[in-house]
């Protein structure tokens, strides 16, 4: 079976499907996807980089010869591990660039052997106008934004609340000059897509909860009507004891690597005194990671930290139970 499916009903079935797959060539889907989506590609970088200079160089035919001799070549054997993922029978999405003849030979080879197969019209590139059209119109206006000074607990009453976008997460960046040590970032496309499917699972009659970040988190930049909803939320700060904060630091750079760390000492110089950078680079030469993280806090996060101007609400994450039962008191 095979149909197919515009971009409005792809997202009401989103998590109907067992398997979304991404017909696209590698360093296409590296770049930006859809979430969860794998990657069967119909042509491989070289071959999709080929096919696309017969088409437009030398002859259209010609180029829709050799492509569908990759493509059958690919998918014999995408086949083998398609049957691993899912039992025939089984509901497939797929998708290609624009909704073409990538999407659409994998699509038939796939439906012929008994799959329920559905391929996305317009593609990807439907898909990601809708997801900017929404992101830069969604109806959310009602926001809990949680602020305080670095490492109070805030992520991690983000990610025990309900109603809750955890960006950070999202945007695999804690935030801050040394915020990186998660790893790569996602592509600002990928980002939004993310966002895009969070929004959608908020329930728009409650206060959604979020962490009050910067327009920029890492290399991912927060979308406008986003921000300015943050803007407009409710605020509170978020306290906890120094002791905790140090502890919460350790947990989270606990892969701290020399490189990494040097690097990021150098990009805070112009802001913390020289005598507390010396302090910190002796204590991290010795070892003393619970010096490292206090000195940094007090030094130098708890200076850079902007508090606003509008702060509606403070609670203590001393006791974290108490903090989010604090928290839910203000949904109302």
């Amino acid at each position: 079976m095979l149909e197919i499916i515009n971009t409005k009903d792809f997202i009401e079935q989103y998590s109907e499907f067992d398997l979304i797959i991404d017909a696209r060539s590698p360093s296409e889907y590296k770049h930006s996807k859809i979430p969860n989506a794998v990657n069967f590609f119909a042509l491989s970088d070289k071959e999709h980089e080929e096919i696309g200079f017969i088409y437009k160089q030398k002859s259209k035919s010609e180029a829709k010869v050799k492509g569908a001799s990759y493509i059958c070549l690919n998918a014999a054997r995408h086949i083998f591990e398609l049957n691993k993922l899912c039992k025939i029978g089984s509901k497939i999405a797929i998708y290609c660039a624009r909704g073409g003849l990538r999407s659409g030979s994998l699509a038939t080879i796939f439906s012929n052997i008994g799959y329920r197969v559905y391929k996305l019209d317009f593609g990807y590139k439907g898909f990601r106008s809708h997801v900017v059209h929404n992101i830069e119109n969604f109806p959310h206006k009602n926001f809990i934004v949680l602020g305080g000074n670095t490492g109070c607990g805030k992520s991690e009453l983000i990610q025990k609340l309900p109603n809750s976008i955890d960006l950070e997460a999202l945007a695999n960046h804690l935030g801050s000059t040394f915020g990186s040590v998660k790893g790569e970032q996602p592509s600002q496309k990928e980002f939004q897509n993310k966002l895009f499917f969070e929004l959608l699972k908020m329930n728009t009659s409650k206060p959604i909860f979020i962490e009050g970040e910067s327009k920029r988190i890492g290399k991912i930049i927060l979308p406008d009507l986003l921000y300015k909803r943050m803007g407009e939320g409710k605020r509170v700060e978020v306290t906890a004891p120094i002791e905790q904060r140090v502890q919460r630091i350790l947990d989270d750079y606990i892969d701290i690597d020399d490189e990494f760390f040097y690097y990021c000492m150098d990009k805070i110089t112009p802001y913390i005194k020289k005598t507390a950078k010396e302090e910190i680079i002796l204590e991290y030469k010795n070892r003393n990671l619970a010096k490292v993280s206090e000195i940094l806090l007090l030094d130098y996060y708890d200076h850079v930290y902007k508090k606003p101007k509008k702060v509606d609400s403070s609670i203590s994450n001393k006791d974290e139970n108490k903090a989010l039962k604090a928290l839910m008191d203000l949904v109302v």
